[in-house]
């Protein structure tokens, strides 16, 4: 019974983060776009036990952990819907993505950037085979599994893997709305952009793109969505999962041969 209590309490998030609307916020000659899901997500995270469920002892009531799993699996169901809505942007504008299909094939080309570039950093912090789960892809739900299969929840890359993924879930939605927003001002053309914010999961994906669609003239705007959609189905499934696993993750075993002595030799 209590769960219909999580519904209300969703909706009346829901209605608070739609009162408020989109804002803007001025920073110099910079605006940044601020949207109701960021503060749907902020709002999300207040309800924790350790921050509102302080003062207001019925949100733990309802918050339980049962009810927040079953919170976490309708979310899923939730997807689906944003799911649906992407299919109807990227299906009338399937001709423009065609037209620019070696774009989306050479993005792909940036798997192979990602261990090079971030594993160095993430051995100067000190980390050694965690940099293998967490340094060599944008560890989302294909990266998890494969990772986690290969090497075990419990080993070193299992568990950085996952610790990437919550830290993305959590707050990669807040960063992503407000780097969607300031993207803009890089010079780059919109189009790449929207390329670029599909590499999260799909709330992630649609905070930035949303973002910048509306940063964007609105003859525009379904472009944008379109291209972060197809973007993001890309990078996160058709052939994303398998680059990591046959190309990126090798690779990443070779390049942490070669790194190890480098940063830990006198260890």
């Amino acid at each position: 019974m209590k769960s219909i209590y999580v519904f209300l309490l969703g909706l009346a998030i829901v209605l608070l983060s739609d009162f408020i609307g989109k804002r803007s916020i001025a920073i110099g000659s910079i605006s940044i776009v601020v949207l109701p899901m960021l503060y749907a997500v902020i709002f999300g995270l207040m309800m924790a036990k350790g921050c509102l469920g302080v003062l207001i002892k019925p949100i733990n009531k309802i918050l339980t952990n049962k009810n927040v799993a079953f919170a976490g699996k309708l979310s899923g169901y939730a997807l689906l819907i944003l799911g649906v809505r992407l299919g109807f942007s990227i299906g009338p504008n399937v001709t423009k993505i065609f037209d620019v299909g070696l774009a989306f094939i050479a993005q792909e080309l940036a798997h192979f950037f990602v261990p090079v570039i971030a594993m160095p950093f993430a051995m100067l912090l000190g980390l050694k085979r965690e940099c293998i789960g967490c340094a060599t892809s944008i560890s989302r739900e294909g990266a998890v599994g494969i990772i986690t299969e290969k090497y075990g929840v419990n080993s070193s890359e299992g568990v950085s893997v996952v610790a990437v993924y919550m830290i993305g879930t959590v707050i990669g939605t807040i960063i992503f709305s407000v780097l969607g927003s300031i993207a803009i001002y890089s010079g780059l053309h919109p189009y790449a952009l929207a390329m670029a914010c599909g590499v999260g999961s799909a709330s992630m994906m649609t905070a930035a793109s949303t973002a910048l669609a509306s940063q964007v003239p609105s003859e525009m705007q379904d472009t944008v969505m379109t291209y972060a959609g197809t973007s993001n189905l890309i990078s996160t499934g058709v052939t994303g999962i398998y680059l990591l696993l046959f190309c990126t993750l090798p690779f990443a075993n070779w390049y942490y041969t070669k790194l190890y002595p480098v940063f830990f030799k006198n260890k």
